[in-house]
């Protein structure tokens, strides 16, 4: 098993301007630009903390909270929090600066997961990562409970063996 790392070791920090292709007929970003704009940072985050090649696992969860509007200047902060036997999670959130005034704003977020691969294409074992802020701890504490979820709704567990999602609904004794 690889080395454990720090989940600060793999933040990716990307910034784009929103231009006219980019955009809706609202003149707001399209939400497929942005999806892909989260994939490529939260890809390269995934990748710097194996250092091995992965591929897009699930979208578990997006959040788009607000519009971007053309001429924003768009930073993605996308960063691991917590890797399993062969999968990495990362959170990636959105922040919006309006190029004028300067204002920036939190406007979006996601979480990916990626499955490193070998050069066949099969899954490989990845390092574990070790929170150390109080938001990475609370984002490593909750993945197993979203893996445990997404593992069940694609039919992969039996809802009965979800120890963490059961406890978050079962009475303490």
């Amino acid at each position: 098993m690889k080395k454990a790392k720090f989940a600060k070791e793999s933040i990716t920090v990307i910034t784009e301007l929103v231009l006219p292709n980019d955009t809706n007929p609202l003149n707001n970003l399209m939400g497929g630009r942005l999806l892909h704009w989260m994939d490529i940072a939260t890809a390269i985050s995934a990748q710097r903390h194996c250092k091995r090649i992965v591929v897009t696992a699930s979208v578990n969860n997006v959040a788009f909270e607000q519009p971007i509007p053309m001429g924003s200047i768009v930073t993605l902060e996308a960063k691991v929090s917590r890797a399993f036997s062969s999968s990495i999670e990362v959170f990636v959130d959105v922040w919006m600066e309006d190029r004028t005034s300067g204002d920036k704003s939190h406007c979006n977020k996601a979480i990916y997961t990626f499955v490193a691969v070998d050069q066949l294409g099969t899954p490989i074992p990845v390092p574990e990562v070790i929170p150390e802020s109080e938001e990475e701890k609370s984002r490593y504490e909750g993945a197993l409970r979203r893996r445990q979820l997404s593992l069940i709704l694609a039919g992969k567990m039996n809802p009965q063996e979800a120890t963490e999602l059961k406890a978050l609904f079962m009475p303490k004794e």
